[in-house]
């Protein structure tokens, strides 16, 4: 395998912002879901889109170079496996917000250890998204993408029939009605802020949604789930969140976290770059193991289990 030259190393860290507010401006211009026909001419697209021809033929032939698009000839673009993605659900709300409002809040991180989001919108994140009912939609979405591998992330817990689930930041609902698929004999409870958007056909037989914050209380089950949740917040909410559960939570319960567990070492490691995400949007962060084993004591916690995305743990008494 031939090494690569510095410099290029350095350049692909350098465009990548433009590589993220590029597919967030083709995503949000629904481009794939015009191209899932077949191929078409850059300029039907402009005219269909509102958009300058030149310019997002520029757009297209950038991401083409990626392997997102292809362009079979001069101004006429195809989709790609990579662009297919796109037309799935979450997957192109997760482009917009990475190029949209996250590009905007990462574009004033710095070494503050602040958030950047509440200088940028006035707001933290949650108030700002209860306030735009189409972003907390877009988000929800966003959220609920990658469903599949959550769900085989938890086929390592020892899941029984008869437990109660309560999905902390459960958001849609998508993922514990997912879960109760592969075990139906598990009861679930969605809890979550009441302006969450939600499918409510979900519902019934064996799944409700709660409405709550998790600062103030959270429901009594045998289970709690917290995916992609602790993440969001720096240490000392995170603990907050925790103790909330563990005074709702009988002796027996348990506790399983899918969240990343950052390795040492300097391979690559996609929630090392979504740390600096957290950062800017909350002065939230992704952990080490040290580091949850500091959390979780500190909430109430002992673990009994570390993989690379998911932990494990029972109540301290």
């Amino acid at each position: 395998m031939s090494e690569v030259a510095p410099e290029q190393t350095i350049w692909e860290v350098l465009r990548g912002a433009l590589a993220t507010r590029a597919l967030g401006i083709v995503a949000g211009l629904r481009i794939p879901q015009a191209l899932a026909a077949g191929p078409r001419p850059v300029g039907d697209l402009a005219r269909e889109t509102g958009a300058d021809a030149d310019t997002l033929h520029r757009l297209l032939r950038a991401l083409a170079s990626e392997g997102i698009f292809a362009e079979e000839e001069r101004g006429v673009f195809h989709n790609t496996p990579a662009s297919e993605l796109l037309l799935t659900s979450g997957w192109d709300d997760f482009a917009v917000l990475f190029g949209g409002v996250w590009y905007d809040t990462v574009g004033r991180l710095d070494a503050s250890g602040k958030a950047a989001f509440p200088a940028v919108f006035g707001s933290d994140f949650w108030a700002w998204l209860a306030e735009h009912p189409e972003e907390r939609a877009r988000f929800d979405r966003a959220m609920a993408q990658g469903s599949d591998t959550r769900i085989e992330r938890l086929e390592a817990v020892d899941w029984r029939d008869g437990e109660t689930v309560v999905d902390v930041g459960g958001g849609n609902g998508s993922l514990l009605a997912e879960l109760r698929k592969a075990h139906p004999g598990l009861r679930g409870i969605v809890f979550d802020l009441p302006e969450t958007t939600r499918d409510e056909s979900l519902f019934g037989d064996g799944l409700e949604f709660v409405a709550g914050s998790f600062f103030e209380r959270v429901p009594e089950g045998d289970v709690y789930l917290l995916g992609t949740i602790l993440h969001d917040w720096d240490d000392a909410s995170a603990t907050k969140i925790l103790r909330t559960i563990r005074v709702s939570a009988p002796e027996h319960a348990r506790l399983v976290v899918l969240d990343a567990v950052v390795p040492p070492g300097n391979e690559p490691f996609g929630p090392k770059w979504l740390d600096l995400l957290m950062l800017a949007m909350f002065a939230g962060r992704e952990r080490d193991e040290e580091q949850w084993r500091t959390l979780l004591a500190a909430g109430g916690f002992e673990p009994v289990r570390f993989d690379e995305r998911l932990i494990e743990a029972r109540c301290r008494s």
